[in-house]
């Protein structure tokens, strides 16, 4: 019973292509329009509110903006449907974006982190300017908005299994987890050691580096055929065995191929069957997959012949 809800739980999960691109598009443009007003704000806070790191978080709000844009042109090209190129589909694109989200999440990491390095190692902290009031709200408000963005984005993300959209919801949280550390190397640097504001830049960049690593990583798990978890495998091997005539499973291999699955079985039924009934209960095993594991792609089934005693 519970496997049964769990299929029915997946079953209600799946979207089609359209409202995939759909819900996609939609959560893109907002992330688009609040990156660009956030952005502006905490340059403008940062600017007069002598805070460079309010400067570098508005500098990491703005590479929100560009990586918005990747997600979009993945999701684009990984809804593509099948042509005599590509068989399989496009979907590793999107995994493809994700990647390339990564790397200049890091990018805009490492130039925040080197310039704090550069200020902390030079020593002239008197010559550090004190933060404003205005810093301060600005920090605040981008921790607030930017992780409102963070569930919104990942609610719509785990919804439709966009890898390249909860890279961006992993953005949203990075850059509000980086407001933090803004935040408190504001009000350090506010009650007289300026030097926190650059600390806070370091904070910063470290948390930038993490959720570059964990997307990267998740990208890269899709890309090379990683199997699926061992719980899926397990429900999908007992609705197999529960099959109408099907004797064993000698063999079943999964593999992600973007936010899709494919999915290799043999199974074993009575070797005194005719080849037309073998075929038959193999095609009830294949619809029977795909029916109620939506995120199945495509499947292949192998019949082995068993003793029926």
């Amino acid at each position: 019973m519970e496997s049964a809800n769990k299929i029915n739980t997946m079953a209600e999960s799946a979207v089609s292509e359209d409202e995939f691109k759909k819900v996609a598009n939609k959560v893109s443009f907002i992330t688009i329009v609040q990156n660009i007003l956030l952005s502006v704000f905490k340059l403008f806070a940062g600017i007069f509110a002598h805070s460079n790191a309010m400067i570098s978080d508005a500098i990491h709000s703005a590479s929100d903006v560009f990586s918005t844009i990747i997600v979009i042109i993945g999701v684009k090209l990984a809804s593509k449907k099948s042509d005599k190129e590509h068989p399989y589909g496009h979907e590793r694109l999107e995994c493809v974006a994700a990647i390339v989200l990564s790397i200049v999440l890091l990018y805009t990491g490492i130039k925040i982190g080197s310039q704090a390095v550069k200020d902390i190692i030079g020593g002239n902290y008197q010559n550090l300017q004190k933060p404003g009031m205005l810093a301060l709200v600005a920090a605040v408000v981008s921790i607030v908005t930017k992780e409102i963005m963070y569930w919104y984005t990942r609610h719509y993300a785990k919804k439709i299994d966009s890898s390249a959209l909860m890279a961006d919801a992993w953005h949203h949280r990075s850059d509000a987890l980086s407001s933090v550390g803004a935040l408190v190397g504001i009000g350090g640097a506010m009650m007289g050691f300026p030097v926190m504001d650059s600390i806070a830049s370091i904070v910063i960049f470290v948390f930038i580096a993490k959720a570059a690593y964990d997307i990267f990583k998740d990208a890269m798990d899709k890309m090379v055929d990683h199997s699926c978890d061992d719980e899926t495998e397990k429900e999908m091997r007992d609705f197999v065995l529960a099959q109408k005539e099907v004797l064993s499973v000698d063999l079943l291999h999964t593999r992600i191929f973007g936010n899709k699955i494919y999915v290799d079985v043999e199974i074993g039924v009575n070797g005194s069957y005719t080849l037309r009934h073998a075929h038959e209960i193999a095609e009830e095993v294949h619809e029977g997959i795909e029916k109620n594991f939506p995120k199945v792609k495509h499947v292949m089934v192998h019949v082995n012949p068993a003793d029926a005693s």
